[in-house]
Formats: C-alpha cells, structure tokens, sequence
C-alpha cells in the first residue's frame, strides 16, 4: 500500500531542506562493480595521520584522552551532513571514484514512495580502502559515528549496550524511518570507528599492535601510525554484505539487483567474502540483518529468480 497524508509529504519535505548540496543517503557498490578503480588507503591514512598528530599538539601538560578524540574529530569529522574526510575523498584528484547517475543506479526506476529519500538525494561515491569498495558515506560513519559509540561505551562499560543505540539510529530517522534501508555496512563501520578511538589509548584493540599514542613524559607520544587497512574490510561493502530493504522497498530492490545478474556470472569471484565466519564472530553484537537471500550468488539461481537473466549489465565509467 502506497503511504498517504500529509505528514509523510512534510517529512520528507524537512530531509530535503535539512541536506547539504552532494549529500546522499545511500552508495551502490553493484553499478560499476567490474570496473577498476585506484585504491585510496594510502591518501586516507595520509589525512588521518595528520589529524592525529595535530590532536595531541592540545595537550596542556595533561592527559586527557577525550580532548584527543574531539580535536581529531573536529579536524576530519564534523558536525555537518558530510564529514571533511568524507567530503575531501568525494572531491581530491588522487581518489578515484566510482559515481552512478540516477539513471544507472541501484535505486532508479522504483516509486517514489517506495525509494522516498534515497531517490530524491540520489547516491554517494563508490571508493576503494583496502581493497574494498565502500561508500564515501563509510568515512563519516567511521569518525562520527564511531565518536558516538565511543562516547556510549566509555559512559556504560559495556560494547553491547553501545551497539543499540548504534542500532536503534540505523532504524530511526537516520536509517530504514525514512529511507526503507537498514544498512548492515552502517553498522560496521559505526564500530570500527570506536575500536579506532579506543586503539589511540589502548593496546591490542588491533589485534597484535600497540596503541597509537602512549602518554610519556607528560606529552603524548605516537607509537605507531594508523591505517584504515586495520578496519575497512568486506562487510562494509554493500554489494556483500546488503542492506535490508522494508516491505515497501523489497520486492523493487530484489528485481533491480537480479538486473546484475550478468555481471556476477562474468566476474563472480568480485561477489566472494574470505572468512566469512571471523566477521560473523566479530560483529555479532551489532544486531546486523541477515540479507544472504539478497547476494548475488544466491539471487542468481534461476529458481529465486523474478524473471530469467539475460543480456549484459551496464558497467558506467
């Protein structure tokens, strides 16, 4: 049933004039999938790095762990609709991007009602990290939300607990409310953004590695730099690890993607997750969505199929 009223027109009005020009709700990491762009880890590191070692110039004499994770927050994060970082990856010469037109991606051609704010803000940037393709959108999950989480888990002691409130925002009016999408990527990055905040302090948070700064003659120290390498894996890449789409948006997303059947048969090994059962174990806390049945390799199957697969997918530049 189509939703009707007033209420949901003025909603919809409010997200369109609360945005920010070149934001967007939602990435596509399906439309251009086989085509080859550069890797951006070592320009994103470069950024971060920097950051980082502009944040402990703060200190007074003091420790004070927090003071590091705003200073840090302030110079790549934001409180704006899109983070620096993320706003200098979608623009910087040196990152390459994979960027579908409305009229490629995976979000064209469904119904107002059922796409609402995904099909008025169009879709974000497609980079790669450490070899993988994520959303520019991950960045400002990473700093911002991850600050959020952090924050969460220093008040309550308790990463499970902080994982729900990162949870109920992906359900809520930042999330499936009023986009149809809960993003499983979202959340996954959400976390690792905390376990980057918590790595400045404390060992082992990168299994194996030290923190980041230690706190030696009463100034901050770096001990090692950071790399997004330590973070950015397959589960933030929506084409594998896939968003789940409400009733409304469902069954339009699920004949779309059968659309990139084509592509998943000429190329199905760019459709693969390594060791999958370590990520499972990982993030089982994070009240992700199981959304297999929507996978290609299992979409792709002519007895799940809406319609039989033919002709070639468009591979956009």
């Amino acid at each position: 049933m189509k939703p009707r009223g007033l209420p949901y027109a003025l909603l919809i009005l409010a997200l369109l004039l609360a945005s920010r020009p070149g934001s967007a709700y939602e990435t596509d990491q399906f439309t251009g999938r086989l085509n080859t762009i550069a890797d951006s880890t070592g320009s994103l590191d470069e950024w971060t790095n920097q950051a980082i070692a502009k944040a402990i110039t703060y200190s007074n004499g003091e420790r004070d762990d927090w003071t590091v994770v705003t200073a840090i927050y302030h110079d790549i994060g934001g409180h704006h609709w899109v983070d620096k970082i993320e706003r200098r990856a979608m623009k910087a010469a040196e990152v390459e991007r994979l960027q579908p037109n409305r009229r490629d991606s995976i979000y064209r051609g469904h119904p107002l009602w059922a796409t609402r704010v995904a099909a008025l803000f169009g879709t974000g940037p497609t980079i790669k990290v450490n070899g993988q393709l994520i959303g520019s959108d991950k960045l400002g999950h990473f700093l911002s939300q991850g600050r959020k989480f952090y924050r969460r888990y220093l008040k309550y002691s308790d990463e499970s607990k902080a994982a729900e409130h990162s949870a109920y925002t992906e359900r809520a009016l930042f999330g499936q409310m009023t986009t149809g999408v809960y993003s499983n990527a979202d959340l996954v990055a959400n976390y690792e953004g905390y376990r980057f905040y918590r790595s400045l302090f404390e060992d082992d948070i990168v299994p194996g590695k030290p923190a980041i700064l230690a706190w030696t003659d009463d100034r901050w120290v770096i001990q090692r730099p950071f790399t997004w390498a330590d973070h950015v894996n397959e589960y933030w890449d929506e084409a594998l690890n896939i968003n789940h789409f409400d009733s409304l948006l469902y069954p339009h997303m699920k004949e779309r993607l059968e659309a990139f059947c084509p592509d998943y048969l000429e190329a199905p090994a760019r459709y693969e997750i390594e060791n999958e059962d370590s990520l499972k174990a990982r993030y089982r806390h994070l009240q992700l969505r199981d959304t297999s049945e929507l996978r290609l390799n299992n979409l792709c199957v002519p007895d799940n199929l809406t319609r039989p697969v033919s002709g070639t997918a468009v591979h956009p530049n």
